[in-house]
């Protein structure tokens, strides 16, 4: 029965953007800072204010529609989303909503060597709300006994990128958010960094009699800290209504939560519709109308992008599929492969100790790329010194596993541990006499026809 049904799947994704100062005021926009420290009247919405708003967030947002293909709207609106809540100030919050900035726009995403293309259907403006903590054991506000606010986030920059329901699987909506963050990350407007909340990311899933132009009923999923979470989050739900349709159970339009502990998604509230917002124009700001000459100047000052970065990776470097995919999966990790290269390092080497051992490390430890010790130049010395049998793989690996721990040049690792290989026969002939003369019991074991003890005496040479 599984197979008689198909997921359709839409994400919205709002960006913090990477602003000196907010949206529509002159506050710090600064991560971490004490609670309720960079606020003032304009994003406390104390009655008399008006907002102003910020350039630089502008330029974000139309950099971001032309990384993404999308037609820069040459008239564009704020208008007021109405709703009550406490990490809202003013009871409502300014966004776009008709007359977005950038429509009409499409991302690539590549699953098994299959390419989908998923539309943009907008990237928009708007800010973004305070931050609720609630004080109880789970964090959800139905265990709390009391909340607290903090708006010091309330009015920062946002971008909303929403996609069309393009994406068909899990897999494909982790390649999209990847490939988007990477986007993000290489045009510098946003730090990313899902754990801080600058990169948040709500799925809208549903499922539908595979051929049937009709939508299912939506499903929005929040709480998604990672890109691993959006994957396991998508996963269970459309397993979980592919199940109640078989059942003959009805699907309601609602939002959900989703418990990373836990692994399931739950009811949160029910899902709103655009008419429960009642918008309106903001009549405190006047309607964007970007000069194309603008538009046409920060189009040619975009920075080469993820896709055309792995483009290049591959023909200048004849790395295969797998590797460009992997070294060419963030700004940071290219950075990193393109430098050990410069220094020397055969391309597909430095690729595979990169991927492979490397990255490794990284994940056991649970260290990120950019806080590890080990830079180009220790990946570069243990290409350069295993390509020319100086050391061996194990030596390799081992000198790298230290470097990664002491952060100590790989030539002294080498000296110090003794990892050097010896080529002179003379030397060999010396040692190999040694480890005879050390292990009677495996060489009387060999010599009676177990070949197998040799091994013992492999590794006591080595």
């Amino acid at each position: 029965m599984a197979d008689e049904f198909e997921t359709v799947i839409g994400l919205e994704c709002h960006v913090e953007l990477a602003t000196a100062t907010k949206m529509f005021c002159g506050c710090a926009n600064e991560f971490g800072a004490p609670p309720n420290t960079n606020v003032c009247p304009v994003c406390l919405g104390h009655p008399g204010t008006l907002p102003v708003p910020n350039q630089r967030a502008i330029e974000y947002a139309i950099q971001i529609g032309l990384a993404l293909g999308c037609k820069i709207a040459p008239h564009s609106l704020f208008h007021r989303k109405n709703y009550f809540y406490p990490d809202m100030p003013k009871n409502f919050q300014i966004s776009q909503y008709d007359q977005p900035l950038c429509v009409n726009g499409h991302l690539d995403v590549q699953v098994d060597g299959q390419t989908t293309r998923v539309g943009i259907t907008r990237v928009h403006l708007e800010e973004d709300t305070g931050k609720t903590t609630h004080a109880g054991a789970t964090g959800r506000i139905a265990e709390a006994d009391y909340a607290l606010e903090d708006y010091n986030r309330a009015g920062v920059p946002l971008v909303e990128v929403v996609s069309e329901p393009d994406m068909r699987s899990a897999e494909e909506a982790r390649a999209y958010l990847t490939e988007l963050r990477a986007i993000l990350e290489a045009l510098g407007v946003s730090d990313v960094r899902m754990e801080e909340g600058s990169l948040r990311c709500d799925a809208n899933v549903s499922v539908r009699p595979v051929g049937s132009a009709d939508l299912g009923t939506k499903v929005e999923i929040k709480n998604l800290n990672s890109i691993r979470s959006l994957y396991r989050a998508v996963r269970f739900e459309e397993e979980r209504q592919r199940t109640a349709l078989e059942s003959g159970e009805r699907l309601v339009q609602e939002t959900r939560h989703w418990d990373e502990n836990r692994g399931i998604t739950s009811p949160l509230r029910s899902k709103e519709f655009a008419f429960d917002y009642r918008y309106f124009p903001e009549p405190d700001l006047s309607p964007l109308e970007p000069d194309p000459e603008w538009i046409e100047q920060l189009r040619a000052a975009l920075p080469e992008l993820p896709a055309e970065r792995r483009r290049r990776l591959a023909q200048e470097h004849g790395l295969e599929p797998r590797q460009v995919a992997q070294v060419g999966a963030s700004r940071e990790w290219a950075d990193f492969f393109e430098r050990t290269v410069a220094l020397g390092s055969d391309p597909k080497a430095a690729a595979n100790w990169i991927i492979g051992d490397l990255a490794g490390l990284l994940n056991e430890h649970h260290v990120a790329l950019a806080h590890s010790k080990v830079g180009p130049q220790h990946l570069a010395d243990v290409v350069r010194l295993f390509a020319s049998g100086h050391i061996s793989s194990a030596g390799a690996k081992s000198a790298l596993a230290v470097a990664f721990e002491s952060g100590d040049p790989i030539e002294k690792i080498v000296e110090d541990r003794g990892l050097r290989q010896v080529s002179d026969t003379s030397a060999l002939d010396a040692v190999i006499e040694d480890a005879i003369a050390e292990n009677p019991g495996p060489v009387e074991q060999f010599r009676k026809g177990k070949e197998a003890a040799i091994n013992a005496l492999v590794g006591h040479v080595m």
